[in-house]
């Protein structure tokens, strides 16, 4: 296994980076910088497949051939690829990675909060997962499909501005009613600061999750009815500069 700024069959290659860049609308005030390969490693989600992707030679038909020896059967990588922000190589890369360690092809929480425990030992990381987990989630089965896995990293590490606030909005929103409640959203921020632990320097007080909350509603409830719609969320965020570089603590721990 190659690791930080190494390339590691096109997945954490530069070039794949910026060839979506152009494509970026430039939408909003702030702009989000691009991802280099090592700040790419800092996606425990990437870092897990990487971890589980075994070698393999030159032959790319392996991966073809290995999507039909799963229970549960993606759909090709050329409808992936049109689907995400990933080149063929790197979908091959990502799918070796999630079979190695869920060769049925299914993700279920558990797994969700065993990465997260790994990368985050100080802390607790369960609510954590289990809020993610759903995010990623689509079909509220209980379990992710690699599709829905690779879709969802694609908006995180390669989305528009727009794109990543929509998948934050979703995460946030936890009973998926459309709306996110102030309740809803200390619980995510509560569940951050408990898996990035109370000895972490600096060191965060105690109802620093209840003021971070309070600031947001504060900028975000534009009609005061108690809620925030994910129209009054992605404009108060797309204006608000102090806003967008608050949320990148979620960002910080996908």
């Amino acid at each position: 296994m190659q690791t930080d700024g190494q390339r590691v069959d096109g997945l954490l290659s530069d070039s794949s980076v910026a060839d979506s860049a152009p494509n970026r609308p430039q939408e909003g005030k702030w702009q989000k910088p691009r991802f280099s390969r090592r700040s790419l490693m800092k996606c425990c989600l990437v870092r897990w497949i990487i971890s589980n992707t075994a070698p393999q030679g030159p032959d790319s038909s392996d991966s073809e051939l290995e999507l039909a020896m799963v229970r549960h059967q993606p759909e090709g990588l050329e409808e992936l690829q049109a689907q995400t922000k990933f080149t063929r190589k790197e979908l091959q890369s990502l799918y070796r990675g999630f079979k190695n360690e869920c060769p049925s092809g299914l993700v279920d929480e558990e797994t969700f909060k065993t990465i997260y425990s790994q990368f985050f030992p100080q802390g607790d990381a369960t609510t954590y997962a289990h809020f993610l987990f759903n995010a990623f989630d689509m079909d509220r089965n209980g379990s992710i499909r690699f599709e829905d896995f690779v879709i969802g990293l694609s908006v995180l590490l390669r989305g528009s501005v727009t794109e990543k606030l929509r998948w934050a909005f979703n995460l946030y929103d936890i009973n998926k009613d459309g709306c996110i409640t102030k309740e809803e959203m200390l619980a995510i921020m509560k569940s951050i600061y408990d898996m990035m632990g109370r000895y972490t320097s600096p060191s965060v007080k105690e109802d620093a999750p209840f003021e971070h909350v309070e600031k947001f509603f504060q900028k975000m409830d534009r009609n005061r009815d108690g809620v925030v719609t994910i129209e009054e969320f992605i404009e108060t965020c797309q204006k608000d500069e102090n806003i967008m570089s608050s949320m990148q603590l979620f960002e910080n721990v996908i």
